[in-house]
This record gives structure tokens, sequence and C-alpha cells, in this order.
């Protein structure tokens, strides 16, 4: 007779189990902030403090949108949204403007002066500097050009700090692709640019699509130039949310509307646009 074995489960099924458990519960940490200024947001300002448990609606409380009412009917908020919109977007598609050529040409083009390896570095290094050791500088700057409190200020300033990712992560995707198919259109007549318009654009356009989310997302959520260049015509999302404090205290309720407004925007560009963020990251993903 032979003995009845129990079933040994693989150790390659064990580690991905707990590897998959973790990634649950480290989404879990990072989801709760969200899905509590969401709960947060539903209630009237005595709920805030009295809703025990987890504020599941329906369950521990009667949910309710007079916070959303109040915060997307006021002229601030609506202003404030406007404002980050626009200096987001005129940001990015700057960015991309003077980064995506500077990009195409130290993938193909090489320097005799300065390597392009040292170009790339210097490019990566103005985003290493801290943001907080140029105010004072974009603050004269601006002041000396009458640029204060405008959207322009802060679309300059902006698209300035999020160039040099465009120039990194779009010259890498130029890199990957294959040269022959510019060089077959240079054979056949077309000139450098041409080259770059017609045939190298079009094949990193999922790339730079990508880029320009990230690039979005990046100056949607800005606060330290905001609050330092602007003072009252350019009130964005960050200072907006940051103003929910009054004389008794944080309101609470307001400021987890204003939040939501301020995580929305990126994560609906993302679920929408996560095919081309993939497609495009992993088209620019450095080889080993």
């Amino acid at each position: 007779m032979h003995k009845n074995r129990g079933t040994r489960i693989p150790p390659k099924s064990i580690r991905y189990s707990l590897y998959s458990l973790l990634a649950v519960l480290v989404s879990l940490i990072f989801l709760f902030p969200i899905y509590w200024a969401f709960s947060t947001s539903l209630r009237n300002p005595i709920e805030t403090f009295t809703v025990s448990g987890l504020g599941i609606p329906f369950i521990h409380f009667v949910p309710t949108l007079d916070n959303w009412i109040d915060q997307l009917y006021t002229g601030e908020a609506r202003r404030a949204i406007g404002n980050s919109t626009l200096i987001a977007v005129s940001a990015s598609l700057l960015a991309l403007f003077l980064g995506t050529p500077a990009a195409y040409a130290l993938a193909r083009f090489r320097f005799k002066t300065i390597k392009n390896k040292d170009l790339t570095i210097w490019f990566l290094s103005q985003r290493v500097l801290p943001p907080v050791a140029t105010i004072v500088p974009f603050y004269l700057v601006m002041q000396t050009l009458g640029l204060l409190d405008t959207h322009l200020a802060l679309i300059l300033i902006n698209a300035t700090f999020v160039l040099p990712f465009v120039v990194v992560i779009v010259r890498q995707t130029f890199m990957d692709l294959p040269i022959e198919l510019e060089e077959a259109a240079l054979m056949d007549g077309a000139s450098y640019f041409g080259a770059f318009l017609k045939v190298a654009l079009p094949l990193a356009a999922p790339a730079i699509v990508a880029t320009g989310l990230i690039m979005f997302a990046f100056t949607w959520n800005e606060f330290l130039f905001a609050v330092t260049i602007s003072s009252k015509d350019v009130i964005t999302i960050p200072i907006h949310m940051a103003g929910a404090v009054d004389t008794r205290g944080v309101q609470f309720w307001f400021m987890a509307v204003r939040a939501m407004i301020a995580i929305a925007p990126p994560v609906i560009i993302a679920l929408l646009a996560q095919k081309y963020i993939v497609r495009g990251l992993t088209l620019g993903a450095v080889k080993g």
C-alpha cells in the first residue's frame, strides 16, 4: 500500500502569493488616505468628528454633497481650477515644445566641444537642485520683469523645472528608435528637420504623450513656486487647498473636497491614457 502524501505547494507559488499579499497591503496603505478624504468630503461638519470606524458611506453616516456644492459653486474654487489647468497644460506643452527637439539633437548628433553625455547629465542636474534654492532668484527675476502674480510667471518657472525630465526621457526614446528609418528618409531627399518631423516624431509620440502627462501631474500639484510668486490673482489648487483654515482651525470637510479636486485630474488622465503611458515609458526604457 502506498501512503497518501499531501500536495506540496511549489516554492514559486508561495513567493508569488507573498508578493501579491505585500502588494495589496502596500496599495491599501497608499489608497486609504484618498478614501478617507473622499469619505470626509461627503460628511457634514459635525459628522467629521463623530463618525467612528472606517467611515463607510450609507453604513456609518448618510452622505451629502453639500460640501462639494459649497466649494464648486464659489468663484475662488472655479478660479483656482482654471488657473491650475491653464498653468499645468501650458507649462507641459512649452516643456515638450522645447525639450523634444533638444532630446532629438542629443540622441542623433555628436557635439565636438561638449560631449552628449555631459550635456545630458547637465540637463538632469538642473532638476536635482532643490526648488527652494531657486525661490529668491526666480522671485527677483519675475519682479524685475513685472510678472509677479501672473500666469506667465508660473508657466515659465514650471516649464523650466520639468524641462530636464522631458529631455532625458524623450532622448532615451529617440535613441531606442532604429536610425535606419531616418537615414532612408535622408536618402530620399528629406532634410534633418524633415526626418525628425515626419519619421522620428510620430514613432516617439506615445513616449512624448506619456512624458507630457507626467509633467502635467508635476505642475498641477506644484505648491512652492505658486505660493511665492502669486498672491491674489493667480491662486492655484494647492494654495486653495491650503486655505481651508480659518479662525476656528482647519475645516476638514472643505479640505477633503479640495484634496479630491487636486487628486482627481492626474488620476483620471492616468487612467484614460494608461495605454500611452505604459507604451511610451516602455519604448523609452533604458536598456541594461
